[in-house]
């Protein structure tokens, strides 16, 4: 990616079929780079991709609520530890308590030992009290929290979510807003082309092939590939990466020796513009 205020150069001259991999200048040096000013009117919140692959979450309530809260850690591959009464299970929180192997259901209310080897605790309870004196015990033991509803209890919020395969969008109102948030993320899920998701898996794939051929982590080699890779996302038209088998992707590969990005014609693909 070309540094502020320096241009691509490009002195090759370019061959039918392919893309030439511009040369990238030296970063300009901070003192020379355009100044970016913010008002900060609010604190705002980080948005991050939390990792919860295998880690504990416990979460007190059974209702509606918690049933979403509930399919979204089992989406980011937690194990969950679920508190709630059985006759106050919501149909959708009863069905996925049935089905999953990463749920541990308590039939009873929440006590101080749940939050034993908890990693995260989400609550989703009528009972404004009980909910206040769960998120005061996570915090003192350090743990995030989320109370459902009730934002000055919350380490973190639950925006309005897109996902499609690896891609996920998120909106954030920040505890303000969640209706806006729900009519803002379908506005951008509109925008969203449904072969985006697809696209994505297919350029993880060849990013791995890639680094087989190119190993290494850091230096000339990490610079070289980010390039490639960054001038083969931006010709390519999404669809058209969404189409990549393996076939496709070891044709595309061949040019990369020679620091050029195949067009998709020359791999095999019909043009879709």
């Amino acid at each position: 990616m070309a540094a502020v205020g320096q241009p691509f150069e490009n002195t090759s001259r370019p061959t039918p079929g392919l893309v030439d991999i511009p040369h990238v200048s030296d970063a300009v040096p901070v003192s020379d780079a355009v100044p970016v000013t913010a008002r900060v009117t609010s604190p705002a919140s980080l948005l991050i991709a939390w990792q919860l692959d295998q880690k504990s979450v416990l979460i007190v309530g059974g209702g509606d609520v918690a049933s979403g809260r509930l399919q979204h850690v089992l989406d980011a591959g937690a194990r969950v530890a679920l508190v709630a009464p059985r006759d106050r299970l919501h149909p959708l929180t009863r069905s996925l308590v049935d089905s999953s192997d990463r749920i541990t259901h308590h039939d009873r209310t929440y006590v101080p030992a749940d939050l034993d080897g908890a990693d995260m605790v989400l609550t989703a309870i009528d009972d404004v009290d009980v909910s206040r004196d769960i998120a005061v015990q996570s915090r003192a033991r350090r743990i995030p929290i989320n109370v459902a509803d009730d934002p000055s209890f919350c380490d973190f919020y639950f925006g309005s979510q897109i996902r499609q395969g690896p891609l996920q969008v998120m909106v954030s109102t920040n505890g303000k807003g969640p209706k806006l948030a729900n009519i803002i993320r379908q506005r951008i899920e509109d925008s969203i082309p449904k072969g985006a998701g697809a696209a994505i898996d297919k350029v993880g794939v060849l990013r791995e092939k890639l680094k087989s051929r190119a190993p290494g982590v850091g230096g000339e080699v990490s610079r070289k590939r980010m390039k490639w890779m960054v001038e083969l996302c931006t010709t390519w038209e999404m669809d058209e990466l969404a189409l990549l088998d393996d076939e496709h992707m070891e044709t595309l590969l061949e040019g990369w020796e020679d620091n050029v990005v195949l067009s998709a014609e020359r791999v095999g693909l019909r043009s879709i513009a």
